[in-house]
């Protein structure tokens, strides 16, 4: 019977044993009495108890307990999570408690740190009590030992140290248990945490080609903050041990790139110069798969990219604009005067002053060059767009999290608001292949063919059902398709020598590799491509300035803008242009030196010199450069300097040009001038 946080077992009026857990262990459920045990859920985590007293076993679950059932002879257990709850089956076991259907915890340490915060709550003199009452749990029993250390009864510590390596814990609890160990002094007892943690992983269905966020990370046990202890410490020899845990289980995650280049670097000033470059290489062979195989941050440099293009157009857009503006200035206020006047024949005659818009007097090839430009800022924008969009979405947790499936991955998913297509289906149906629903994953796949990947996960499910005929006709069919397919390679004994492969041959040995999508594929499932966020934007403008992750609305602002732009300079193709043709005013000439290109916007090589200029001020800017003046110097010239002196070139032209135009103005109105000619 439970009496507020102390559970007591009676026998008639005797109390046998009692039990009493502190609130912040979290809320109770049960007791439930099945056949002389008893089962009672302490947070994420059920205990079961014999009729003395003794802890039986413990089952680790992916959230808050919320109920316990024994009806149909078994007992089910409940937990709630964000928006979604899990029922699942436990069975006792001799060696505990075993649940029957697969778990995968969420990345929350509310959970995956409930084992070490309930031993940091046992007072220093209780912990003799405290590991004889719950010897499943490893961090009482490390506590236990450090303590015993330090009283000089090494051998007892000793022994206490492989009793705790002794009980079953979920991969993210070795981890964290294997930096205690490290951190008490016990190295190879933290290399074999460390194993163990690897082999639990592989049988939860986490995967190397699963990317990790750092927050996913972090409630795995933070074994990249504490490698970086390692090498702050410069303890190589434990960093080694600990990069090789993150190299086999999640080699892409978050910060990975910079934590490989760091430790190849300290390699190098120990003089292991050939292991630093090995290092570097397996971070260079990551980048496959990713976008344009830019690596980790390839989106990142997009968005860079396309924002350097945005800048360099709309500067583009205004010095040609400006320039055309001072060149019919004069004359558009001449022939607007009988409607009115510049500004006020917009409203007693607006059709009639649309004829006279300043881009009416200029030719037609000026007129296409512009049209041009907005096309091009259409695109830059909607990229910049995509980039963040894509970048938002691809930070979801749901993706991030080393593998997929599970009610809380499940859950995650059904938010991300996935595109209907081949990488959709095979990413849903591999979460549904993950947490053992064959069937469903089948007509998943379906969806997807003839993609290579759901060929090969479609393989995998013939051959568990022992069809191994249809298997491998499916994964040949798959690495036909994608040669460079390491899945179904693997699949088919070709032995390739990713990642992936690796962790499948040592971990899961015997068992078929799945393929899992890659970041482009990610990134279509949940964006689209380009051409899919521009037609998003003509489909539904509103949703442009409605705010969502990744969704700027000044972005969306600036596409509608430049989209109505686009229309309009399209419609002024159609205009006749006046009989009388602008001048060349002293703010025109002005401006064509101050914006080289501008003055030969007629001709092909006047706008690639106006676009030039611009990306070169672009890219010299403060706001558009990050991408070009941070890259490193070559040969001792810095890319600013190298900007800088086509800035200067891109003058030099301007000017000639410049000067070009007014001496051949010059002849021309000799040349009319003369009598007789």
């Amino acid at each position: 019977m439970l009496e507020g946080r102390t559970l007591r077992y009676e026998d008639g009026a005797r109390l046998v044993w009692e039990r009493r857990f502190p609130p912040a262990l979290g809320e109770l459920s049960g007791p439930l009495e099945v056949g002389g045990l008893t089962f009672v859920g302490i947070g994420p985590v059920v205990y079961t108890f014999s009729g003395s007293g003794r802890v039986l076993g413990r089952a680790d679950l992916p959230g808050p307990v919320t109920s316990l059932d024994a009806s149909g002879g078994v007992v089910r257990v409940t937990t709630q999570g964000d928006g979604y709850t899990e029922n699942f089956t436990l069975s006792s076991m001799p060696g505990g408690l075993e649940v029957q259907e697969r778990v995968v915890f969420p990345p929350d340490p509310a959970v995956t740190g409930w084992l070490r915060r309930a031993a940091d709550a046992v007072a220093p003199g209780d912990l003799r009590q405290a590991a004889a009452a719950d010897p499943g749990n490893p961090f009482v029993l490390l506590r236990l030992a450090q303590r015993l250390e330090k009283g000089g009864d090494q051998y007892a510590a000793l022994s206490t140290v492989r009793r705790a390596l002794g009980t079953p814990l979920p991969f993210f609890a070795w981890v964290q248990l294997a930096a205690r160990l490290d951190a008490a002094g016990f190295p190879a007892a933290a290399d074999l945490a460390l194993d163990r943690a690897r082999r639990d992983a592989a049988a939860r269905g986490l995967d190397p080609d699963v990317p990790v966020s750092r927050e996913a990370l972090f409630a795995y046990g933070n074994p990249s903050g504490y490698l970086g202890t390692l090498l702050d410490q410069n303890r190589l020899a434990r960093a080694e041990a600990w990069m090789a845990y993150l190299r086999d289980l999640h080699p892409r995650f978050e910060g990975g790139p910079a934590l490989y280049a760091r430790y190849a670097r300290i390699l190098d000033t120990q003089g292991r110069a050939g292991e630093a470059e090995e290092w570097r290489q397996f971070a260079r062979s990551l980048r496959a798969g990713t976008l344009y195989n830019l690596g980790e941050d390839g989106l990142t440099r997009v968005r860079g990219a396309a924002r350097l293009a945005t800048l360099a157009l709309v500067l583009t857009l205004a010095a040609a604009l400006l320039t055309l503006g001072a060149r019919a200035w004069r004359i558009q206020g001449e022939t607007t005067r009988p409607l009115g006047g510049r500004w006020r024949s917009w409203l007693h005659r607006p059709l009639a002053r649309a004829r006279h818009v300043t881009v009416a007097y200029a030719s037609f090839s000026e007129r296409l060059l512009l049209l041009l430009l907005v096309a091009g800022l259409l695109t830059a924008v909607g990229g910049w767009q995509w980039a963040n969009l894509a970048g938002a979405a691809l930070r979801a947790p749901a993706l991030n999290s080393g593998t997929y499936g599970g009610g809380w991955g499940n859950a995650g998913l059904g938010d991300l608001d996935l595109r209907p297509g081949p990488d959709s289906a095979l990413l849903s149906g591999l979460a549904a292949q993950l947490d053992g629903e064959d069937a469903l994953a089948r007509q998943l796949y379906t969806g997807a063919l003839p993609d290579a990947c759901a060929l090969n996960n479609l393989g995998v499910i013939a051959q568990a059902r022992g069809d191994d005929a249809q298997a491998r006709e499916q994964e040949r069919a798959a690495l036909s398709t994608r040669p460079d397919l390491s899945a179904a390679a693997y699949n088919l004994g070709l032995n390739p020598g990713t990642p992936g492969t690796i962790f499948q041959r040592n971990y899961r040995s015997g068992q078929p590799r799945l393929c899992y999508p890659d970041q482009r594929s990610l990134t279509r499932a949940v964006t689209g491509d380009l051409s899919d966020t521009l037609a998003e934007a003509l489909r539904s403008p509103a949703r442009l300035l409605t705010p969502a992750p990744g969704r700027s609305v000044r972005l969306g602002i600036l596409l509608l803008g430049t989209a109505l732009l686009g229309l309009g300079l399209a419609l002024s193709l159609l205009l006749p242009r006046p009989a009388a043709r602008p001048a060349r005013p002293p703010l025109y000439r002005v401006l064509t030196v101050l914006l080289p290109g501008t003055g030969l916007m007629h001709s092909p090589w006047g706008g690639m010199l106006l676009l030039v200029w611009a990306a070169a001020v672009a890219a010299l800017a403060p706001i558009g450069g990050g991408g070009f003046t941070a890259l490193p110097s070559l040969a001792g010239v810095t890319v600013r300097t190298v900007l800088a002196a086509l800035l200067a070139f891109t003058y030099l032209i301007g000017a000639l040009a410049f000067l070009t135009a007014e001496v051949r103005g010059a002849r021309l109105r000799r040349h009319e001038v003369r009598p007789g000619r």
